[in-house]
This record gives C-alpha cells, sequence and structure tokens, in this order.
C-alpha cells in the first residue's frame, strides 16, 4: 500500500486577511484549521464570520475558539459566533471551547451574563414563548439555558490537548503591557502551523515556530517604512518576517494582516521577491478564502 502523506488531510483557511481598516476584500483576522475532526478558529475579527459562511462552515460545526489577544480586529466576531452557535445549536451541542489571554473570561461574562451585553436578547430567547416555540422546533427540550461558553485563560508556555491535536501558546510582541498577545503553535500528526497573532520581531516566536510546517505571521509593511520605534516593536516588516521564517526553519510563510501600503500591484509581488532573497521556503500573499497547503504545494495538471 502506498504511504498515505496525513498533512493532506488537514486544512487551513483563510477567513480574514486585512487589518482594523474597512475593506470589501480583507476581512479582519481569522483562520480556520481543519484537523482530527475538530474545526478549529484563531481569532475572530470583524467580518471572520461571514467568510465562513462563504465557505459553507456553520457556527455550529466549530469545535474550539483560540484568540490571539483583545484587539477588535481580532475578536470583533466573538460575540456573533458564540451566539449564532448557541441559537442554532438549539442546546444539541456541546459549549464552545474557548481560549485566550486575559481578561477574556471578564469579557465573556459582560458579553453573556443576564446583565450583560447581550442580557436583554438573551433573556427574550430563554423566556418568551415565540422563541422557546422555535427552540422546541429545532429539535431543543426545555427549559433553555443561556450560553455559557467554557472559557479558558492561557499564558505564554501553556499547552491544550485535545485527541489528535495539542495547541501551545507562545509568547507575542504587540502593545504590552496594555495587552497580554499570544501566538500558538498546532502540532498533530497531520502537520503543524504557527500563528503570530500580531507581533513585531520576537525571539519567542522563532523557538514556536522552530521547523513548523506552516507559519501565519503578521506582515504589516515595508522594512525600512516603520512610523517609530514602539511601531517597529508592534508589528512586523516583510524583510524581518523572511529572516524569522529563515532562523527558524519553516517550511512556509503565510503574508496576512495586509496593509494598504503592500496591498497594491506589483507591490505585492516585490514582497514576495525581497523575501525570497532571504527566505527560500514557499511564501503565500495571504487572500481572504485562500486554503493553504499544509505540504509542498503542487501544480494543477495542464488541460
Amino acid at each position: 500500500m502506498a504511504d498515505v502523506d496525513l498533512r493532506a488531510s488537514m486544512k487551513i483557511h483563510l477567513l480574514g486577511t486585512g487589518t482594523p481598516t474597512p475593506s470589501l476584500k480583507r476581512m479582519c483576522s481569522g483562520y480556520l484549521i481543519e484537523v482530527g475532526g475538530d474545526r478549529i478558529v484563531l481569532d475572530h475579527g470583524f467580518g471572520a464570520h461571514h467568510r465562513l459562511l462563504e465557505l459553507g462552515v456553520r457556527a455550529t460545526d466549530i469545535t474550539h475558539l483560540f484568540l490571539s489577544h483583545l484587539h477588535y480586529d481580532h475578536c470583533g466576531d466573538y460575540a456573533r459566533l458564540v451566539l449564532t452557535r448557541w441559537d442554532q445549536g438549539a442546546g444539541k451541542i456541546p459549549e464552545l471551547e474557548v481560549f485566550g489571554p486575559r481578561p477574556l473570561a471578564r469579557i465573556t461574562r459582560q458579553l453573556f451574563d443576564r446583565d450583560g451585553v447581550f442580557g436583554p436578547d438573551l433573556v427574550s430567547r430563554t423566556e418568551h414563548g415565540c422563541s422557546l416555540d422555535i427552540y422546541r422546533a429545532r429539535g431543543g427540550t426545555l427549559p433553555r439555558a443561556m450560553p455559557q461558553p467554557v472559557v479558558i485563560e492561557m499564558n505564554a508556555g501553556d499547552v491544550v490537548e485535545r485527541g489528535a491535536w495539542r495547541v501551545t501558546a507562545g509568547a507575542a510582541a504587540h502593545f504590552q503591557p496594555y495587552l497580554v498577545p499570544l501566538a500558538f503553535r498546532l502540532d498533530s500528526s497531520e502537520g503543524s502551523i504557527v500563528y503570530s497573532g500580531d507581533s513585531g520581531p520576537c525571539a519567542a516566536m522563532v523557538e514556536l515556530a522552530r521547523r513548523c510546517d506552516v507559519l501565519v505571521h503578521m506582515c504589516h509593511y515595508l522594512t525600512g517604512t516603520q512610523l517609530g520605534s514602539d511601531f517597529a516593536k508592534s508589528c512586523m516588516g516583510h524583510m524581518e518576517l523572511a529572516r524569522l521564517g529563515a532562523e527558524a526553519a519553516v517550511g512556509s510563510i503565510v503574508v496576512t494582516h495586509v496593509t494598504e501600503q503592500i496591498d497594491r500591484p506589483g507591490v505585492r509581488e516585490r514582497v514576495i521577491m525581497e523575501m525570497s532573497t532571504v527566505f527560500k521556503g514557499n511564501i503565500f500573499f495571504g487572500e481572504d478564502c485562500m486554503e493553504i497547503p499544509v505540504g509542498e504545494p503542487a501544480a494543477a495538471r495542464l488541460l
């Protein structure tokens, strides 16, 4: 029997490859990983949920959510995912497992508690007869409980294992001390992916990404055009990213968190060309809904 490349069964979809700047082309940050029978979302910024729908993935299909940090362009659609999954799931699926930095637990309570932001909505849906009729029609059994996502706050070095995969949280360099930014490494028999969240150059990222199959990393600006020292510490330029990929010996780099500066014909190609002088692996200039191969990219048959 021929050997089977298990990595082929792992799927990586880019939901949102943009920034907080409004765009119809690039939604805010979000990534979908399908591995070991689970569907895992890494970050869920504004618009990322819409991309899930475009890919034919329902909120009820999502099993786990990891949030790298609490900038709105990385968690703006958190509430939408939780509420839609809860409403459509009609009490027949487990609560969503959510992982991320502090104060994620407090934010979750402020969103979904009875006296929280969505409290009036949730009270009406769990107590009014009209909503309860719809709930029963969907297969739910009374009484109807409010959503209670299972939130686990993480620090760099923490590990989550669920069946076929393991996620390790690493340190990132972004807006400290105001935020607790994390990066994530997902390892399985099907491959390994590292997601930076948002980060500038960071020695911890090199170690987290060491020899991974795919590194999905913020690439916010052309090297040399940084707006100041704090900017350069918290955001990644294209050549700094190339050096990170080379030092960590990763298989592929996905350029994401794309700004208008580099999202232009000719400039995109320049970014890839210049990065390739340092990094000799595969470079993908990310686009919303793009699927990234875990192994070596293969050309299609010429017809």
